[in-house]
């Protein structure tokens, strides 16, 4: 069975903290290389920007050169290209970097900012700005922490070590601690475990707890009460989409803030008031490359619980 030969190196920097793109030339009797990637986006709403992006020189080969119209065609061979990057609002928060050495990096994300790019968030991102004002372009998430979730996210600094971080998410060989406010029920009785299965449909906003093998766990206890609101300490023993926000609904105590438990509300994207009140707090591990033992904690605050006021009517 023959090999693929191995891909080669992209002949473009990132933009911004995002990847170019990478095509692989199907097999096929195409004229040039231009002609197919005319008809790969007919009809498609990327067929105006790759129209542009021929015609401007910026689709490019392997060897670094623009394809050109004439070019041959080669089944199997590489291009690349940047997409259009539109305009995203800038999330008007700190980024700070908590931890960093020459495997690890360890980020203090807020509020609204996602992980990784992901629809219309894309340079806007911790991943894509963290590499652009690091510059390190081989950073990659170890796990990933929900747009609306504040609090400690980590990276591999090299490729080399990007499957032993993930690893130890993989393998729930990292503690994790998360702090919420919410309602207080003082018929709750807590601390207690919750278990469930949830599943997450792609393109639905919520996911759902459903019959069946429990696949999510976690341990929520009650740190301290005041006017009708309590400060959780969650402690999740396994990672599903939404676990803690669907497990706390479940209780009947729903995370304030959230916009899709126990309803899904339509808010805007570009509206920062009212910030979900879940936090990250602490990352507790081994380094799988170094061998250190590290104890990482969130330096951010759940503003609900300090300042009620102030969170309710936060502009």
């Amino acid at each position: 069975m023959r090999r693929r030969a191995p891909i080669p190196a992209s002949p473009l920097p990132q933009r911004l903290g995002i990847d170019p793109v990478r095509l692989r030339l199907p097999e096929g009797a195409w004229p040039d290389p231009g002609t197919y990637l005319r008809h790969r986006y007919e009809g498609g709403a990327g067929a105006g920007a790759m129209a542009r992006l021929l015609e401007r020189g910026e689709v490019y080969g392997a060897d670094g050169t623009p394809v050109r119209p004439g070019d041959p065609y080669t089944a199997g061979a590489f291009v690349w290209f940047h997409r259009d990057l539109p305009a995203e609002p800038v999330v008007p928060f700190p980024l700070p970097v908590l931890y960093r050495d020459d495997h690890l990096l360890v980020a203090d994300k807020p509020h609204f900012l996602a992980t990784t790019p992901r629809g219309s968030h894309v340079t806007q991102t911790a991943l894509a700005l963290l590499r652009h004002r690091l510059g390190l372009p081989d950073l990659s998430p170890a796990h990933r922490l929900d747009r609306l979730t504040a609090g400690l996210v980590m990276f591999s600094v090299r490729p080399a070590d990007r499957g032993a971080y993930q690893g130890l998410f993989q393998d729930r060989r990292v503690r994790k601690e998360y702090e919420a406010v919410a309602p207080y029920d003082p018929a709750l009785a807590l601390p207690r475990t919750v278990r469930s299965r949830i599943e997450k449909t792609r393109g639905v906003i919520a996911a759902e707890e459903l019959p069946g093998e429990p696949n999510a766990e976690s341990h929520v206890e009650l740190l301290a009460h005041r006017a009708g609101l309590g400060r959780y300490r969650l402690t999740p023993a396994t990672g599903r989409t939404h676990q803690l926000r669907v497990h706390m609904n479940a209780l009947g105590v729903p995370i304030l803030g959230d916009p899709v438990y126990p309803a899904v509300l339509d808010p805007d994207p570009d509206d920062y008031r009212r910030p979900l009140q879940l936090l990250a707090r602490t990352l507790e591990f081994t380094d799988p490359v170094t061998g250190l033992n590290h104890r990482f904690e969130s330096s951010r605050t759940l503003q609900a619980w300090e300042d009620l006021p102030g969170w309710e009517a936060s502009p």
